[in-house]
């Protein structure tokens, strides 16, 4: 386990805890393939720095604004000069603990009681 302050461009298979204090709306974006995929940025915190995670389609309703999450198997790449964070193709966030933000586009479905049995 790393902290986010150690984390460097170019770092491979990062496993860190760390706590999500923002979390922007998702937007789309094309892909050089011409995929649409919908994209959000997300800041994490830990005792020694925060750090930028770029969260792709299914990852963005996995986690809300002061959820205490764990990536496993990321990677840290450079966007414009910052360091930035990805689970990419293999990695893996997992939530530790919920916090008091709920998370954009969650997966859970309402309730519906017309067709319960």
């Amino acid at each position: 386990m790393v902290k986010i302050s150690e984390l460097k461009a170019g770092a491979s298979s990062v496993e860190i805890e760390a706590t999500v204090v923002e979390k922007s709306e998702p937007r789309e974006v094309v892909t050089k393939y011409g995929k649409k995929l919908n994209v959000a940025k997300a800041t994490l915190k830990d005792d020694s720095g925060s750090i930028v995670i770029s969260l792709w389609e299914g990852d963005i309703g996995t986690i809300g604004v002061g959820d205490k999450i764990k990536i496993t198997n990321g990677y840290v790449s450079e966007y414009k000069g910052t360091p930035q964070l990805s689970t990419g193709k293999y990695g893996k966030i997992e939530v530790l603990e919920k916090g008091s933000g709920e998370a954009q586009g969650s997966r859970e479905e309402p309730a519906n009681e017309e067709f319960a049995e």
